[in-house]
């Protein structure tokens, strides 16, 4: 085993990063006004927009906090990604084709249009809440590697801080400079970096367990880990054929049709064909990349022989830190902080976007100035980077892995998200009181069932009410919260005379 972390290893994580943000700075050399910085002017090939919004997807999550789960589970969890894909294709045909109906740069432009702009400006509200959140903890992620690195350097209470900072301010430098062009370009590079030092880390836990992976596969196998169907039917288990197909389906419907990060991306396409190809595309490639993560984690236990760590999260970082080869060491952690820096970036710009778009120019009730807009572009992107960074300087630690803590946070908003632009586009008589009400009463019912388990201590006499909310997994949130803000839009649409008849 390595000693530490050595000086070639030092060297090709800084090339990496250095030539990361330089690339970025020099990619906004030339933009010109707002719609650039956004939607890069819609000349982005599909294909880099597929590998963008993978990498903006699975973030350093897939690379850190996947292998553990798989490490400490079985499989399963390809069952939410098989969600994935379905949800995918959904969006694909439903909403996609209304975002290309006009010069759209927020998904929540489309709310304006339907109901008008106080749902707008109340989704994008709630977008901004779930984005920064949900992000912090994916900054946080990332510094767990950066962490065991810098460790016997800095003191060790400062070592994460120090960490986050690090990643921080250099994507910030690069987005603020750089813009949607920045970002994706620096996804494709970042994409292939982490999916390499994904194939590396396979190939050395093959080379490092006697017998390599047809002994890895046998131990694993005996220990149950081989299991990717669980044909269980209730609520209260997250990795189960059920729960994966309509959670993980209406999750991916939600975050791919109705925020902000991943539907910017797609808006940078120069069609809605392209846009359909990269979306598609995009779940394909995010199931074999779970896949790939997942392995690396069973391979890991046979490795480690099932050892019992503290944090998940850190198997996987910890064999890199210790087993690599001085270089591969290096390019693999490059490759952790590569995914956080693609998810960082995109977070940055389009919460960037959202608040000049859905919040500021329409408040400010001027009419649109190129010029004024792209400053304030930049300057809204330094405010929600110092947000992301406080958030996850913020966060601690739990014992649960952070993927699922962040995917929890996106799902209980997610579904009063998705729940409007459905209602919207299937529900005309439905007017703006009714999709407020519909995404409101969602939120309050899904931040019930969220905190339900930590309410519970609190308040012992409602153990009767709580407890069984306490038990649904995390995929069924969008889907709950969906259903119940359409069913509240509709039945709030009943309560009025519908506006389609006075029009004729």
């Amino acid at each position: 085993m390595k000693a530490n972390f050595t000086a070639l290893d030092f060297f090709v994580l800084v090339l990496y990063l250095a030539g990361t943000t330089a690339l970025g700075i020099w990619l906004g050399r030339d933009q010109k006004d707002a719609k650039d910085y956004f939607i890069a002017d819609r000349k982005i090939p599909w294909w880099a927009i597929l590998f963008s919004v993978v990498a903006t997807e699975t973030s350093a999550l897939t690379f850190i906090s996947i292998p553990g789960l798989a490490y400490t589970t079985n499989l399963g969890f390809l069952q939410i990604a098989a969600g994935y894909v379905l949800g995918r294709i959904v969006v694909a045909y439903t909403l996609l084709p209304r975002y290309y109906e006009g010069e759209l740069v927020t998904a929540y432009a489309l709310l304006e249009r339907r109901f008008g702009l106080p749902t707008r400006r109340f989704a994008s509200t709630v977008f901004m809440f779930t984005r920064a959140f949900g992000d912090s903890v994916r900054v946080f992620a990332t510094a767990i590697p950066i962490a065991l690195i810098i460790g016997p350097a800095v003191p060790r209470e400062y070592v994460t801080p120090v960490s986050i900072l690090m990643l921080g301010l250099l994507t910030l430098l690069y987005t603020y400079h750089g813009g949607m062009k920045a970002v994706v370009w620096t996804d494709v590079i970042q994409t292939v970096v982490y999916i390499a030092g994904g194939v590396a880390a396979l190939i050395l836990i093959g080379r490092g367990v006697s017998g390599g992976w047809g002994s890895i596969l046998d131990t694993v196998g005996q220990a149950g880990k081989l299991q990717a169907v669980d044909t269980y039917m209730g609520f209260d288990r997250a990795q189960t054929m059920f729960a994966g197909l309509l959670g993980g389906a209406f999750l991916s419907m939600a975050s791919h049709g109705a925020d902000q990060l991943i539907v910017q991306r797609l808006l940078a396409s120069g069609s809605l064909k392209d846009a359909r190809r990269a979306l598609i595309g995009s779940g394909i490639a995010v199931f074999v990349q779970f896949g790939l993560f997942l392995m690396i984690g069973l391979g890991l236990f046979a490795y480690y022989q099932g050892r019992t760590f503290a944090v998940p999260d850190s198997i996987f970082p910890r064999f890199v830190v210790d087993v690599m080869p001085p270089g591969l060491t290096g390019l693999v952690v490059a490759a952790i902080l590569a995914a956080s820096m693609s998810t960082l970036s995109g977070s940055i710009n389009s919460l960037a976007a959202a608040t000049v778009h859905d919040i500021w120019l329409p408040l400010s009730r001027n009419k649109p100035d190129e010029a004024r807009t792209f400053r304030l572009a930049r300057r809204f992107s330094l405010v929600w980077g110092a947000i992301l960074l406080i958030a996850a300087l913020l966060y601690r630690q739990q014992g649960t892995p952070v993927v699922v803590v962040a995917l929890s946070i996106a799902s209980f908003t997610y579904g009063a998200l998705l729940g409007g632009f459905f209602l919207g586009l299937l529900w005309r008589r439905a007017i703006q009181r009714d999709a407020i009400m519909g995404m409101a009463a969602g939120l309050i019912v899904m931040t019930f069932v969220v905190f339900s388990k930590a309410l519970l201590p609190v308040l012992p006499s409602l153990a009767g009410i709580l407890t069984p909310f306490s038990k649904i997994a995390w995929p069924w949130y969008v889907l709950i919260g969906t259903s119940i803000t359409m069913t509240v839009g509709i039945l709030s649409s009943l309560t009025h005379a519908d506006s389609r008849a006075a029009e004729h």
